[in-house]
């Protein structure tokens, strides 16, 4: 009952947003940056409907940790749909979510993605990739938030797979520090139990800043991997239920 409850929320939603695009184009050609605020506030409070249809009972920490003065890049392990969810509802600035290119297919749900600055990866296609970086990196120059799992895809076992380095480009290029970001829980709420979702509990931490250029040349080399060990020990904290 509760995923069809969602599903028919989630159809209402998109058919409120055809009228509601014409206002967010409006809006964007008196102000782009009000139209980012205005679709992410929108597309939050729809995400927190669907958590409180879910169940879902979460937990932020370390919000304090994220610079209130500039865009960040976040780096997040990846478990489940749901981690978007998450995000969303707790980033405090303007972010958008670094997708793979299939989304893109769905409608509706694409156009949202484009408005709140979201960037779609061709994981077959290095090209495409570079140009994605450079345009994440343009985005926190203008003072948006990049949120990125570096796992390429979601994962289900104990651990996580190596994130790529490649993903890190976006804050080497761009100089904004990086937020390392561990979510527990949220496979429990969808994943493990497909085409049913189940009320759960969820953890979402924020990481200390890292900032690439206070680093060694050896943890820059391996970024990727400095940050993956600094979200795997805030998962090993947060299974342990230790603070």
């Amino acid at each position: 009952m509760r995923t069809l409850i969602i599903l028919l929320f989630l159809i209402i939603f998109f058919l409120i947003s055809l009228p509601v695009f014409l206002y967010e184009i409006i809006l964007g050609k008196i102000n782009p940056r009000k139209k980012v605020e205005s679709s992410q506030r929108i597309v939050s409070g729809a995400f927190r409907v669907v958590a409180f249809l879910s169940g879902v009972r979460y937990e932020v920490k370390g919000i304090e940790n994220i610079p209130k003065d500039q865009a960040v890049l976040y780096v997040s392990n990846h478990r489940s749909y749901f981690d978007i969810v998450l995000g969303y509802i707790t980033v405090p600035n303007l972010t958008g979510f670094v997708a793979k290119k299939e989304i893109k297919k769905v409608p509706i749900l694409r156009v949202w993605m484009k408005y709140l600055n979201c960037l779609f990866l061709d994981r077959d296609n290095m090209r495409e990739g570079l140009k994605m970086i450079l345009t994440g990196v343009d985005l926190v120059k203008q003072g948006y938030s990049v949120f990125i799992s570096p796992e390429g895809t979601r994962s289900h076992g104990t651990d996580m797979l190596p994130f790529k380095e490649g993903s890190m480009k976006i804050a080497e290029k761009s100089g904004c520090p990086i937020i390392p970001v561990a979510i527990s829980g949220t496979d429990d709420i969808f994943e493990n139990h497909i085409p049913w979702i189940r009320r759960a509990h969820a953890t979402i931490e924020y990481g200390k800043p890292v900032y690439p250029d206070s680093l060694s040349k050896e943890e820059r080399k391996f970024l990727g991997s400095y940050v993956q060990n600094i979200i795997r020990s805030m998962l090993e904290k947060n299974a342990d239920g230790s603070l």
